[in-house]
């Protein structure tokens, strides 16, 4: 099970993997662990990453980037129609109403939604991860901004079905960052201690947000978000390319947003210049050749002037950090540290007040950029069974606060209640219960439409279906469980209706309350919502109606709903219930139709194969041109001398015209065509090659060969002058032996000499595979012959003597023998003990064995 997490960031992605050694951040196919969040569309395949940001500017109109903030909005939205003077390419509507990408692909003008342009970024993210993991990518855990929607949220999750991933969980990034900050500490506060308070702060490149997070120890609590979506190192960018255009408008008389492609030029120019002003507080150029009518332009700004044209974005930075630390009712100096990280978060300018703001030093300990992928990917390792990870729990925020309205019979008007309240723990259930006797509709809302970056504040209509009265003509009794999941979505999960049935005779009924005041209005906490949560939800809210009533009832909570509950003989009734799940029909103000995302996930898959296909016929005329140039080379250099002068002249020809025709009609020709041209080339060029292959190897086989046979001559000569070394060779297999060497240096000696004849253009009369073929004949016939090794002889045995003093030493059951360890029988110091012999003393008992070791000591 592959445990992946993707940063898909507005500029930039980051791709984190769990590995046995830890976490790591993949590089991509280029070795660079960032890959540019571009999609470029040509006439025959797509590019996507580094080779998308490549074409940004010759194909610019077909490339976008920066589509991240287009989820879950329509065509129609303020924000998108604000946008689109800003882009180079093409914004249009989908059918939906939703906002699309238009542009030229396969030579047709075609329009994107924004989930299928993020898809084909995500399996390009995929691919880097299953590079690094050598195995299929699924589970994945991917990061988006606090602050997004529930309609934004829904639309991450369906691009990631359609590239093929199993999203287990939509994290925001301040809470990744945390993740990746809190699980590796070793000194946090015990559970029962006060928690350690972080404030986390994010400066993208299109965001700003900041978390404030409680630790303990395998614990991870965030206690508030805020955040500015219009705040990022974009926007400081754009203020760069204002000042610039207006510079260059009065120098040179040029209208630069007029080019998309002079514009495209000059933003990348102003983020390079910006990146160098936030080290360097001097005069700092920026030069441009070419930018316009064949002009080129210049200008110079320093890092001082540049803060006093963004001063209105900078004042803009300390309103969040004011926010946040209002929600969660925190001083100063609770505040442990204050992380930073982003790719804007290296501005002095920011840096400077958000470290005046709260009176301390920032800690960068995280790798700015890289952060949020290694907390996605702790969070996947969490979630996966294939990893073991210290236990960590994580207690998620609800960004906006979520209502629900309904028509209310008893008031006959519209009732509405605040379900989740902002800053509520999350994922988070709830049991709601009504009384009705037909079916009835909740309409899910944002309830804080000032604070939203999101123009239509509703989140989806439910109709819980299928509500009938009871048999008496009473309301039923509906519980509907409403949830804001892991991904920050909310949800009516489920709806069941408790039915009262009549008992039949004998049958000892089944006791229930009936809706009596106090208890009629009950709403309950998913019990395992409330295993995750444990004690750290204690939320109340009620309405109260004459039908419907709400209230959030906790663990903690239960042992007083059992002291509300009336003593048994109280009840008025008993009867027996059972419970009918109801269907629910969701409409959702952001959601894509089955058909639409099977459909969108059958034009990825055949884009990824027109993709391969194009990469395929690429590789296959880059083979011809590679070959092409480097054969030309080689003729007039290492090849020179192997080729004759026609063939040569002949052949170079053949190579030029190859050349004219790659770059004519052979510039767009199928694959098959391409792999037919490189085997006609190598038909004249290979025979040239292996020439020249052959004379580089031939003598090396020849060396090691003639090293074989002098060896083996030496062998036969020392055998015949009776040198004892072989004296023990059968002499029949040493007569095979002097042949087969004499056999092979005749063979050898006629190749050499008709070799010798044959000039470097001409193909050999030997080749040094045969050579070394001969060598292995000559080493299989002979090595085992002339390496036999000697036979062993071993010593006479002397016969010893029956024992002449005292008894035989066979005839004793205590006799021991004992050597030093490691020695051998002769090298051994052998001492004799009888079992009755003193400490001092030894009493021998063998004359013969004292004798045969006189040389050697005898100790006791």
């Amino acid at each position: 099970m592959s445990v992946v997490g993707f940063d898909v960031g507005f500029q930039s992605c980051y791709v984190a993997v769990a590995r046995a050694g830890g976490i790591e951040t993949v590089a991509n196919e280029y070795s660079d662990r960032c890959t540019p969040s571009f999609v470029s569309f040509g006439p025959r395949n797509r590019s996507i990453g580094a080779a998308a940001k490549s074409q940004v500017v010759t194909n610019c109109k077909n490339t976008v980037q920066g589509f991240k903030r287009f989820h879950g909005r329509a065509f129609s939205d303020p924000y998108v129609q604000a946008a689109k003077s800003s882009l180079v390419f093409d914004l249009a509507q989908m059918p939906t109403g939703t906002t699309g990408i238009k542009v030229m692909y396969m030579e047709e003008e075609k329009v994107f939604s924004i989930e299928q342009v993020t898809a084909m970024l995500l399996n390009k993210l995929k691919e880097t991860a299953e590079a690094a993991l050598k195995k299929p990518v699924a589970d994945c855990v991917i990061s988006v901004p606090s602050f997004f929607t529930d309609a934004e949220r829904r639309s991450v999750m369906d691009a990631a079905q359609i590239a093929g991933l199993n999203c287990l969980r939509l994290m925001n990034d301040t809470t990744a960052v945390a993740l990746a900050y809190g699980i590796y500490k070793q000194d946090l506060p015990a559970p029962e201690e006060k928690p350690r308070t972080v404030v986390f702060v994010d400066v993208g490149h299109a965001g700003y947000q900041v978390s404030v997070c409680a630790f303990n120890k395998g614990k991870l609590k965030v206690l508030g978000s805020a955040f500015d979506p219009e705040l990022g190192g974009k926007d400081f960018d754009e203020v760069l390319v204002k000042y610039f255009c207006e510079e260059f408008a009065q120098k040179y008389k040029l209208d630069v947003r007029s080019k998309p492609r002079a514009l495209v030029r000059l933003y990348q120019e102003c983020e390079k210049l910006k990146k160098l002003m936030s080290a360097n507080s001097s005069d700092l150029p920026l030069n441009i050749e070419c930018f316009m009518n064949d002009i080129d332009v210049s200008g110079t700004l320093n890092r001082g002037k540049f803060e006093e044209f963004c001063a209105e974005l900078l004042a803009k930075v300390e309103a969040p950090l004011r926010s946040i630390m209002e929600q969660t009712r925190l001083k100063k100096e609770d505040i442990y540290a204050v992380e930073i990280m982003g790719g804007a978060s290296r501005t002095p300018a920011i840096k400077d007040r958000i470290s005046k703001f709260f009176g301390k030093e920032l800690s960068t300990t995280l790798n700015a950029d890289e952060a949020v992928a290694r907390g996605c990917a702790l969070q996947c390792a969490i979630l996966s069974p294939a990893f073991k990870v210290r236990e960590f729990s994580i207690t998620e925020v609800v960004p906006y606060p979520i209502s629900l309205k309904w028509t209310s019979a008893a008031d006959e008007g519209i009732s509405d209640c605040e379900v989740f309240p902002k800053n509520h723990a999350a994922p988070f259930s709830k049991v709601l219960t009504f009384y009705r006797r037909e079916p009835f509709s909740l309409e899910a809302y944002y309830n804080n439409s000032k604070e939203l970056p999101y123009p239509d504040p509703t989140i989806g209509q439910f109709t819980i279906q299928k509500v009938v009265p009871q048999p008496s003509g009473e309301s039923s009794k509906v519980k509907v469980k409403v949830r804001v999941n892991v991904h920050g979505v909310f949800s009516v999960s489920n709806a069941s209706l408790v039915e009262v049935v009549k008992s039949a005779e004998g049958e000892e009924p089944m006791e229930m309350d009936t809706p009596a005041k106090e208890d009629e209005n009950k709403m309950q906490v998913d019990q395992e919502v409330q295993k995750a949560q444990g004690d750290d939800q204690k939320e109340h809210a009620d309405k109260k109606s004459d039908t419907e009533d709400m209230e959030t009832s906790t663990e903690d909570n239960k042992q007083e709903e059992k002291k509300n509950e009336q003593p048994p003989q109280a009840k008025k009734a008993k009867v027996k219930t059972k419970t009918v799940d109801l269907p629910i029909e969701n409409s959702l103000n952001w959601q894509l139709a089955g058909e639409a995302l099977n459909l969108f996930m059958e034009n990825e898959g055949k884009m990824i194969m027109q993709d391969k296909l194009e990469k395929e016929r690429n590789d296959a005329k880059n083979y011809v041109e590679e070959y092409v140039y480097e054969m030309r080379d080689k003729l007039h250099g290492v090849l020179e001398n192997f080729v004759s002068e026609a063939d040569r002249d002949s052949f170079s020809l053949k190579l030029e015209d190859t050349e004219n025709w790659l770059y004519e009609e052979g510039e767009d020709q199928q694959k098959q065509v391409y792999i037919d041209k490189l085997v006609e080339l190598k038909k004249l060029g290979e025979p040239i090659q292996k020439r020249y292959t052959e004379a580089e190897e031939r003598p090396k086989a020849l060396d090691e060969l003639g090293r074989q046979i002098q060896q083996y001559t030496k062998v036969v000569e020392a055998y015949k002058a009776k040198d004892e070394l072989y004296d023990h060779l059968d002499e029949l297999e040493m007569m095979k032996v002097d042949k087969q060497v004499n056999e092979t240096m005749t063979w050898m000696n006629n190749k050499m000499n008709l070799q010798s004849k044959q000039g470097l253009s001409q193909d050999p009369v030997v080749k040094a595979q045969e050579i070394q073929a001969k060598t292995k004949e000559l080493y299989s016939a002979c090595n085992h012959i002339v390496t036999k090794p000697k036979p062993k002889v071993e010593p006479p045995k002397e016969e010893t003597a029956a024992e002449q003093n005292g008894p035989q030493a066979q005839s004793l059951p205590a006799l021991k023998y004992f050597s030093p360890a490691g020695s051998t029988l002769t090298e051994g110091l052998w001492i004799v003990f009888h079992s009755y012999s003193t400490i001092i003393g030894l009493q021998i008992y063998s004359h013969d064995i004292c004798k045969h070791f006189s040389s050697y000591y005898l100790k006791g």
